[in-house]
């Protein structure tokens, strides 16, 4: 599609000539001699780029210019003056020129900034519409569940996102949402226009990660043949997200935290001390505060990590969110593959609502996905999910009722036990007093009781 260029001059010749440059290039070229057509056909017309003479015969060349930005305040003017009015040109620049020439011009030069005001829009509008999809795709309205702790998890997001917090950390199992949940706090904040730059601690490297952080200098190593700005020099004003912070070795532990309590750092190999305003967030699906008891994590990085501390509550704890997900998850899908769907029948909403979903959130979405492809008729059956789902779903217990039933021939009550903390400690990652909750007793009860089975 040609782009659609107004040339704005009253001097007739000189519209001509430009309208005839700017044609041999393929552009679409509209042309006006006062401001007033200018404003005219600059409202009827969807422009690409406009060229005005700041001296017209009817109105100011700076009014003229003011009202085209009133129009479409992101479209590029290049504004023409007369050699020795470079004072105007300024003003011009001043009220939202993207460049300006002055007269007389070469044609050649002219197309040249004719192309790189076009481009630089070009790159604007995407930048524009790739921060728009991005705020669809992490906004607070995907943060979804009326329940109890998902609407704590939304009003912290908020609080956090509208103030200063430098640090903020986020806890759950994996698959809970919280990459959703880092990004929604970014573009909900006034950094939203910034960097977000996505750090995994447990993908990199020990090698690597320090260099990709901090970055290094020319000579740092034996590879480091040039400088290297680190991600952390790359998130400044915005936000750097520490996926699986757990995983982050003591050392690089130690600098981080130096960083992050003195805004702080230098390269690898350097000697210049370097300054940055970042906001971290750090993420874990680890029991932190048990790493710290056992040495593993560093105890003065956890606290200064945790002043703002947001729990991710694992699906089967929320289940009562599962409709509304369900319903968002469909939606989200019939628009990306351009197919619908009715939603799920009786038997297939009784078999996702008794799974024990250890995978959270992004199982959900897998399992979801696969059905809706498979589904041929109205609605996803029980016959699209995975075997395993159906397998091993068990209806939920009625009110007053247990979901155990007591075999004819009898039950181990200890044996029975073991098993049930057993499972209880792997469906929540070895978190103890989550453990416990699932078990309806207390973390010290749960403790006298592993250390009776000797698992302490």
């Amino acid at each position: 599609m040609k782009e659609k260029i107004l040339v704005v001059d009253d001097e007739r010749l000189i519209r001509q000539s430009l309208e005839k440059g700017l044609s041999a290039q393929g552009y679409t070229v509209f042309s006006a001699g006062d401001g007033k057509t200018a404003l005219r056909l600059a409202e009827e017309e969807s422009l690409d780029l406009i060229v005005l003479d700041l001296k017209l015969p009817d109105l100011n060349g700076i009014e003229v210019l003011k009202g085209l930005r009133d129009l479409e305040k992101d479209m590029p003017v290049l504004v023409i003056t007369a050699y020795g009015s470079i004072d105007t040109a300024i003003q011009a620049i001043r009220a939202g020129a993207y460049d300006y020439i002055t007269k007389p011009f070469d044609l050649e030069a002219f197309l040249l900034s004719i192309s790189q005001a076009l481009e630089a829009s070009r790159l604007k509008k995407e930048v524009t519409y790739l921060r728009s999809q991005e705020t669809i795709r992490s906004g607070l309205h995907r943060i979804i569940g009326q329940s109890p702790a998902m609407k704590e998890v939304g009003r912290w997001i908020r609080q956090i996102a509208q103030s200063e917090a430098s640090t903020v950390l986020l806890e759950g199992e994996s698959g809970t949402g919280k990459d959703l949940v880092a990004r929604t706090i970014h573009t909900e904040s006034a950094r939203a226009n910034q960097p977000f730059i996505e750090v995994n601690c447990a993908a990199l490297p020990e090698t690597l990660i320090e260099s990709e952080l901090f970055g290094h200098e020319k000579g740092a190593f034996t590879d480091a043949k040039t400088r290297k700005a680190g991600l952390l020099e790359v998130a400044n004003r915005g936000t750097l997200y520490l996926d699986e912070i757990g995983d982050m070795n003591p050392a690089l532990q130690s600098k981080l935290l130096s960083m992050i309590e003195n805004k702080r750092f230098r390269r690898l190999g350097g000697v210049k001390d370097l300054s940055v305003d970042v906001r971290f967030i750090a993420a874990t699906n680890r029991d932190l505060a048990s790493a710290v008891e056992k040495g593993g994590f560093r105890k003065d990085l956890y606290y200064r990590l945790k002043v703002f501390s947001i729990h991710l509550p694992p699906l089967r704890e929320r289940l009562s969110d599962l409709p509304q997900l369900i319903d968002f998850l469909l939606t989200e899908f019939q628009r990306e593959f351009k197919k619908k769907t009715l939603g799920l029948s009786p038997e297939a909403q009784k078999i996702l609502a008794g799974y024990h979903w250890p995978g959270n959130v992004r199982e959900l979405r897998n399992v979801l996905e696969r059905a809706f492809i498979l589904c041929e008729g109205d609605r996803i059956e029980s016959s699209h999910l995975p075997p395993e789902l159906t397998a091993s779903a068990i209806p939920p217990p009625q009110p007053g009722e247990t979901p155990f039933r007591l075999p004819p021939e009898g039950v181990n009550l200890e044996s029975l036990e073991q098993d049930l903390i057993r499972q209880a400690l792997e469906i929540s990652s070895g978190n103890q007093v989550r453990a416990a909750k699932l078990l309806g007793i207390s973390r010290d009860v749960l403790r006298y009781r592993m250390k009776k089975f000797n698992w302490t």
